[in-house]
């Protein structure tokens, strides 16, 4: 496994080793001895898979109190996927990046607490699967509005296909006092 560059402080992009032949392929998705020497050492308690049809975009999703890290990937079709650094007191408080995880580069992102999710589906279809370092808690489930133009994200330029609740989150002005996160 190799570590790629992040521009944010805090997420790792990850390119596993892909073995493959005439047959198809194998990958490692997760080791935890390996993931221990890029600093990882969640411990994953909950895996989520999802699928979705192109243009559809989720997020930006995040749990607060106590948080929730995630290490995710496209393992079928190909998504833009973006991370907001919402930590009050990074230097990158408000600052986002994306990547192109898809069926081909098969790379693994792995987002600590303290950071919005998002991705919009590029292709056909796309299966998305992540790890998830606590439950699921509708009481700690929180949205940020994908489209606040403060954060200004740049995404694909498709139809998109966006939940009601996705299309009515708030901004992170709006949200800012109730993030509980600390760079």
């Amino acid at each position: 496994m190799e570590q790629l560059p992040a521009r944010l402080d805090g997420p790792i992009l990850l390119a596993p080793k892909v073995i493959g032949d005439e047959r198809g392929f194998f990958i490692e998705t997760f080791r935890a001895n390996d993931f221990g020497k890029f600093g990882i050492d969640e411990e994953f308690v909950q895996d989520n898979h999802s699928r979705s049809t192109q243009g559809t975009l989720r997020g930006m999703h995040f749990q607060n109190t106590p948080g929730q890290a995630k290490l995710v990937r496209c393992a079928r079709g190909a998504v833009f996927d973006v991370i907001v650094d919402i930590r009050h007191g990074s230097p990158t408080f408000g600052e986002w990046e994306a990547f192109a995880l898809n069926d081909k580069n098969n790379h693994l992102l792995y987002i600590p607490i303290g950071f919005a999710h998002g991705f919009c589906v590029c292709s056909e279809e796309a299966d998305f699967v992540y790890k998830c370092s606590s439950y699921f808690d509708p009481e700690t489930e929180m949205e940020l509005a994908y489209n606040d133009p403060a954060l200004d994200i740049d995404w694909p330029k498709l139809e998109l296909i966006v939940s009601a609740r996705d299309a009515n989150a708030p901004t992170l002005a709006e949200i800012t006092n109730q993030l509980s996160f600390r760079y």
